[in-house]
């Protein structure tokens, strides 16, 4: 996995660094030249304007120009702090005009249009903690980050204006971080193998969900443990002793409309994964409170994550995810400061429990405080019921034996791979039967 370090982390590492500054700005000018070069297509003839301010991210553009020109790439070297707009012709802007630490607001110079933009550490005039544009910043196609990403490369709407994003080696050490972006081959690395002598009550999941005329979000929270991977599910709805448009597969679980929980947590020993909440509607904590006291690894989502459930969830000693939406994180007391990542980390320390906050950017804290960061979600995910979705796949994965901090993480991941697979005009109840093509690919990965 990538490492990501905060601005401040950043300058930390590169104060601890054994080499002189100039060393590091030299590699970090080759590194971009390298990646300019790669987006011109070539070298020879091609004209390149950099916009180069007045710290180390300007002194990396105007290294960036000498290599270049070595290599027959006309460059143009214009101030940042007096550059002219538009700005001249060019076959490629480079962005050096500041880097990750800018606190006050820059607009970048006008562009011709279609113009490609190759941003140096991030476009100039993004927060390099939060991903909030200060100023005017321009896209970039391309931006050339150094050791380690960046919280706002990955946190929206820095996100979009990042292009694509290439990750320097420079010589730092940044081994000491503890927030890291979620792949593929790591998701593939984390999927528990089915053994040989598997059977189906060693992944078992029970479900506590739906409520009457509100059946949809169980439903959908069962598809989804099914198709993850959990041997057998079985689902309860507090209020309905029958629900025929329950998935064939999932096994009833009988439950009074109110003082449900004793009923919920007969025989819970047995099962590997539980799941409560989805569309269970208001006015459970005595219930919700009870169901907690089970050993039995717990995914909290939806109606279940109610203020006072916290203080119980935080004696759990069993795994335990919550999955809050922003919605929901405001409803449990969660801080809306626009460092996200720091916000769930803290959260999650607080309350002794796994937080999955969900958002274009999914963030993943463990109470230990590591965070993992989930970036390949798909706008098309923000259609009702994906929640549930996720919550019965992440279910599931704590079944099959999965860390709840790395269910959690790969859970998000796959619900968005399985979000691209479905495509557009996707609905929620779409996404499950694309997990067994995702986790196969996966697989294959390894």
């Amino acid at each position: 996995m990538k490492s990501i370090v905060t601005p401040a982390e950043m300058s930390v590492v590169d104060a601890a660094a054994p080499e002189p500054v100039e060393a590091l700005i030299d590699r970090a000018g080759r590194a971009v030249a390298r990646a300019a070069i790669a987006r011109l297509g070539g070298s020879y003839g091609r004209r390149v304007v950099v916009v180069a301010g007045p710290g180390n991210n300007g002194a990396d553009g105007r290294v960036a120009a000498r290599h270049l020109e070595r290599r027959g790439v006309r460059c143009v070297v214009i101030d940042a702090l007096s550059s002219p707009t538009p700005l001249p012709a060019a076959d490629l802007v480079i962005d050096a005009a500041f880097g990750t630490g800018l606190k006050r607001p820059y607009s970048f110079a006008a562009l011709a249009p279609g113009t490609p933009v190759l941003a140096v550490d991030i476009p100039s005039g993004v927060d390099g903690l939060t991903g909030e544009i200060l100023g005017a910043p321009a896209a970039a196609d391309v931006t050339v980050t150094f050791a380690a990403l960046k919280p706002g490369l990955l946190i929206e709407p820095g996100r979009s204006l990042a292009g694509r994003i290439v990750v320097a080696d420079i010589g730092l050490d940044v081994g000491e971080t503890r927030t890291h972006l979620v792949d593929a081959p790591t998701v593939a690395g984390w999927m528990p193998p089915r053994r040989a002598d598997a059977h189906k009550w060693k992944s078992a999941v029970r479900i506590i969900a739906g409520s009457s005329g509100m059946t949809g979000a169980a439903h959908l929270a069962v598809r989804a443990a099914q198709r993850g991977g959990a041997g057998y599910v079985q689902l309860g709805t507090p209020g309905l002793a029958d629900d025929p448009g329950a998935p064939t597969e999932a096994v009833g679980l009988p439950l009074p409309a109110h003082e449900w929980a004793t009923a919920a947590l007969t025989g819970i020993e047995r099962f590997r994964g539980l799941i409560v909440g989805p569309g269970i509607g208001a006015g459970h904590l005595d219930d919700l409170s009870a169901m907690v006291t089970t050993t039995t690894p717990m995914v909290v989502d939806g109606d279940a994550l109610v203020p006072g459930i916290l203080d119980p969830l935080g004696r759990r000693t069993a795994p335990t995810v919550i999955t809050p939406h922003d919605g929901e994180w405001q409803r449990l007391g969660g801080s809306m400061s626009a460092d996200r990542i720091s916000a769930t980390r803290d959260f999650a320390v607080t309350h002794a429990v796994v937080t999955l906050r969900k958002g274009p950017t999914t963030i993943v804290a463990d109470s230990d405080g590591e965070v993992l960061v989930v970036v390949n979600g798909t706008p098309g995910l923000a259609t009702a019921g994906t929640g549930d979705v996720l919550a019965g796949l992440v279910g599931a994965l704590l079944a099959r034996g999965m860390r709840a901090a790395r269910a959690a993480a790969a859970g998000a991941f796959i619900h968005a791979e399985a979000g691209r697979l479905a495509g557009l005009g996707m609905v929620a109840g779409d996404l499950a039967d694309h997990f067994p093509a995702v986790m196969k690919w996966k697989a294959v990965r390894r």
